[in-house]
């Protein structure tokens, strides 16, 4: 995992453009597809002469909650001072909140505790497979 979303900037390096339709350099690429990102994936790990792949979906809902037991690594209830989302919806006891309608840059919101940002709200993210109400006899060695 890295500590930010890839960014339209980094995007536009590897794969030689941007399909964002909120533009800014350090805001996240958007508009991606699944098979987009697991390109993006492939170039960079020939690029960089590292592997990267995209997570199982049990390691990004373990990298997402830090560590945590509540529904969101900040608490119980989801607001728009601590995540880019609808505010127009609420979650549990939380209140109305800003509809920002477009991206924000990466790292405007605090980090869980494992350092990680927007891990709730800004974009949607791509995981190796899909999710599941229960791990009951998912792989142990991380393949999804």
């Amino acid at each position: 995992m890295k500590k930010f979303e890839v960014t339209q900037e980094q995007y536009q390096q590897i794969m030689g453009s941007n399909p964002s339709n909120f533009k800014g350099a350090k805001r996240p690429v958007e508009k991606v597809s699944w098979n987009d990102a697991v390109e993006f994936c492939k170039k960079l790990s020939q690029k960089t002469r590292h592997k990267y792949r995209l997570p199982s979906e049990a390691e990004w809902e373990y990298a997402c909650r830090a560590g945590t037991t509540t529904p969101f690594h900040f608490g119980e209830t989801i607001t728009t001072e601590l995540t880019n989302y609808d505010g127009d919806y609420t979650y549990a006891s939380g209140l109305k909140g800003k509809y920002r309608k477009q991206t924000t840059e990466v790292g405007t919101f605090p980090p869980n505790a494992f350092g990680l940002y927007d891990m709730h709200g800004n974009v949607w993210e791509w995981c190796q497979d899909t999710w599941h109400d229960s791990y009951k006899g998912a792989p142990t060695d991380g393949s999804a």
